[in-house]
C-alpha cells in the first residue's frame, strides 16, 4: 500500500482496527500534530493515491482520530476496498484540515439526530463532546436505522449514556426484523426516516429543535421531506467510498 505524495498532505498511522462485521470496521488514527475539528465535522484520507471524506466519531478533546466504515466493493467503493486491507501500523494520508458544516448547534434546545449505520459517527463525536460539558438545557434524540442488529457499531455505548442522561434518548431500529440474523430483536422495528413521526410530537417547538439527517441519500431526502417546513433541518450525504 503506497501514500501518493502531494501539497499539503500528512501522514496518520492506523494504531488499531476492530472489525464488528465482514464489511464494518472502526480505525483509530494517530497523527504527529493534535488534529483539530469540530464534532460533526469530517477529514479526508487517502491510500494508493485515493482520497475520500470520513466522518469523526471521536471528540476533538480525543488524542485519536476514530472512524466507522462501510466496505463498499468496486467497483462503486474506491476507497474502502483499499482501507479494508489495511492493518494495524499501515499509514495513510490525511488531510490537515478538517471540513464539514454538519456540526452541533448550540442554538437549539431540542436535537433529533437521524442516521443509517455509519451515519451515527458525527453524532457520536457531538455527544462525546457534549458530555465534557453537558448544559441543562438541550436534549438529544438518536434515531439509527440498520438492516441488521449487528451493524449498530455504537448501540453499547450510546444505550450507556441514555440510561445516565435524562436528556439523551437513543432508538435503535431494525428495517429487517423477520430476518434469522435479527431473530433476537425486540427493539424499533422498521426504517429510520418510517419510525421519525413517531417521535415527533406536539412538546417540540418548531423554533429550538433541529432535525439533523446523516447517511443513506434516500432516507435524508425523505426526513428532508418529513420536516420541510416545520423544523429547521441540516444534512450529511454520504459521499461515494
Amino acid at each position: 500500500m503506497t501514500i501518493q505524495k502531494k501539497k499539503n498532505i500528512s501522514e496518520a498511522q492506523i494504531v488499531r482496527r476492530e472489525d464488528l462485521t465482514n464489511d464494518l470496521w472502526k480505525i483509530w488514527l494517530s497523527t504527529t500534530d493534535h488534529f483539530n475539528f469540530k464534532p460533526g465535522q469530517y477529514c479526508t484520507i487517502g491510500l494508493n493515491g485515493v482520497e475520500r471524506p470520513y466522518s469523526i466519531a471521536s471528540s476533538p478533546e480525543e488524542k485519536l482520530i476514530e472512524l466507522f466504515i462501510e466496505l463498499i466493493p468496486p467497483p462503486t467503493g474506491v476507497l474502502t476496498p483499499f482501507l479494508y486491507k489495511a492493518k494495524e501500523g499501515d499509514l495513510v494520508s490525511i488531510r490537515p484540515r478538517a471540513k464539514g458544516l454538519f456540526t452541533f448547534k448550540q442554538d437549539y434546545d431540542f436535537h433529533i439526530m437521524v442516521s443509517t449505520v455509519t451515519g451515527v459517527a458525527p453524532y457520536v463525536s457531538m455527544i462525546r463532546n457534549y458530555l465534557i460539558n453537558p448544559s441543562e438545557k438541550d436534549k438529544f434524540l438518536i434515531l439509527e436505522g440498520a438492516s441488521f442488529i449487528d451493524e449498530f457499531g455504537y448501540e453499547e455505548e450510546l444505550l450507556e449514556i441514555a440510561s445516565n442522561h435524562e436528556n439523551i434518548e437513543y432508538i435503535p431500529t431494525c428495517s429487517r426484523p423477520k430476518d434469522l440474523k435479527n431473530k433476537n430483536w425486540n427493539g424499533e422495528k422498521g426504517r429510520v426516516n418510517s419510525i421519525l413521526t413517531k417521535y415527533i410530537n406536539s412538546e417540540l417547538n418548531d423554533k429550538n429543535t433541529l432535525i439533523y439527517a446523516c447517511g443513506h441519500p434516500e432516507m435524508v431526502n425523505d426526513v428532508k421531506k418529513q420536516v420541510s417546513g416545520k423544523f429547521d433541518f441540516i444534512e450529511e450525504r454520504f459521499w461515494k467510498p
